[in-house]
């Protein structure tokens, strides 16, 4: 899902999306759709990326996994009642069909 951003109508990027891919935009002037992934985008800055100077973007990418595991499994989200995003989800290992 992306927005309506002209480099997303192009054929280039319908090209990159590959077959069996469906592409969606969101709506014009609705920021309900995509207010959490701008959330998301905005805590990934002051968390991760720009929290400390890295030696080098190879560091800052090789950070990024431990920050995710914490955001995802220690990090309390006060949008889900102080539980963490894998509190919330169900069957998380995938061990039931």
């Amino acid at each position: 899902m992306t927005d309506n951003g002209s480099c997303y109508r192009s054929k280039v990027f319908a090209q990159a999306l590959g077959p069996g891919v469906k592409h969606r935009r969101t709506r014009p002037y609705r920021p309900q759709t995509n207010g959490k992934v701008e959330r998301f985008n905005r805590t990934l800055s002051q968390e991760w990326a720009y929290v400390r100077a890295y030696d080098s973007e190879e560091a800052r990418a090789a950070a990024y996994g431990a920050w995710l595991h914490h955001y995802n499994y220690h990090r309390p989200h006060t949008g889900i009642g102080g539980l963490t995003p894998s509190d919330r989800v169900h069957n998380l290992a995938g061990n039931y069909n």
